[in-house]
């Protein structure tokens, strides 16, 4: 069901017309939420340090983790020590037990406790990662706990008005852009394309960096997933793709991938030269060795985003792509400059 509405979002569609007035109802909820935050009627909470939010205006995978994850990075190389806060959803447990409200997410923390992306974030950046719903609550307990924390990165972020935003950064499909324009539920937009003119940056997720309607006042990056490498979740060896390929010439090969865009991964798959049956799930699918059992395959390749979650049932079947953003360097100008500005105004 999830895979047909990201299709039939890219297009209009008679049944879309029924849903046009539900729309409506919901731009029109979302902008008086909106104007209420800008007008003070709801509290927007401040940090005593720079927050640096990654998000987007539509549902499904746009890129938004690796982004965070490259950010993390750059801004270590920089000096800074940045931290980053996640709302790490989880449902309760089979007992009806309520997560606890936040989670310092440890490298090791599998995604039975936290959210993939933010086990996938713990695991591969070395600084704080901080999970919950309310986001200032989550920031000033990182804050608490890592005093030496200069800046916040807030993964998926931009719609969350209670806390306060130095600088805003929207990461867009390049491939699937703004949909067929229509905000939910007969389109894939949370909020209208006018938004796009109030962030500070826009990252272009392939597409090479296409213009984006509704995008006339922020800066425009282009963004790419690369530097592939295949790592064994049974034993951790790491594999370049020519290597991956040659290792597995001979066998009946299976992709799987519960994305918001799986589609998205075969592609990349495809574009390596890596051919094979593929498995799409929901998003955030929780993965069982029941899921993979089923699969008439020699080798399994994921996402890294699903592998965390299998990590406790892991054969020799099992393998995962990682791959980095690969970011110009004029967008690390433009974050760093913001930053040192903004660090600036804090002192003063």
């Amino acid at each position: 069901m999830e895979a047909w509405f990201l299709r039939e979002w890219q297009r209009n569609s008679p049944w879309q017309l029924l849903m046009r007035p539900v729309s409506w109802l919901f731009q029109l909820v979302v902008s008086i939420r909106r104007w209420a935050f800008r007008h003070g009627l709801f509290a927007s909470t401040r940090v005593n340090v720079p927050v640096l939010v990654v998000g987007n205006i539509t549902v499904g995978g746009s890129g938004k983790t690796p982004l965070v994850l490259a950010l993390a990075l750059r801004l270590r190389a920089a000096g800074y020590r940045p931290g980053i806060i996640t709302r790490g959803y989880r449902p309760r447990s089979a007992a009806g037990a309520r997560p606890p409200p936040i989670v310092h997410v440890l490298a090791d923390a599998g995604a039975e406790s936290v959210s993939d992306e933010a086990a996938l974030l713990a695991a591969r950046c070395d600084v704080p990662v901080y999970a919950g719903a309310d986001r200032p609550a989550v920031a000033q307990a990182l804050l608490a706990a890592h005093p030496q924390v200069n800046v916040i990165l807030s993964d998926d972020g931009l719609q969350h008005y209670a806390l306060h935003r130095d600088l805003e950064i929207c990461v867009i499909d390049g491939e699937r852009g703004l949909g067929n324009g229509a905000l939910l539920p007969a389109g894939p937009l949370r909020e209208t394309s006018q938004r796009l003119r109030e962030v500070d940056a826009l990252v272009i997720n392939g597409g090479a960096g296409a213009p984006v309607e509704g995008a006339t006042g922020a800066r425009s990056f282009a963004m790419e997933l690369g530097n592939e490498s295949f790592i064994s979740l049974h034993d951790g060896r790491a594999l370049a793709p020519a290597d991956w390929r040659r290792a597995f010439a001979n066998q009946r090969i299976a992709m799987v991938a519960g994305t918001g865009n799986p589609g998205r991964f075969f592609s990349h798959l495809a574009r390596l030269g890596i051919d094979g049956a593929t498995n799409a799930f929901a998003d955030h699918h929780p993965f069982t060795s029941a899921d993979l059992a089923g699969i008439d395959a020699e080798v399994i390749v994921m996402t890294e985003k699903d592998a965390v979650k299998c990590g406790r049932f892991a054969d020799q079947r099992l393998w995962f792509m990682r791959v980095d953003a690969i970011l110009p360097e004029a967008f690390d100008q433009f974050v760093l400059a913001h930053l040192s500005r903004l660090q600036a105004d804090l002192k003063a």
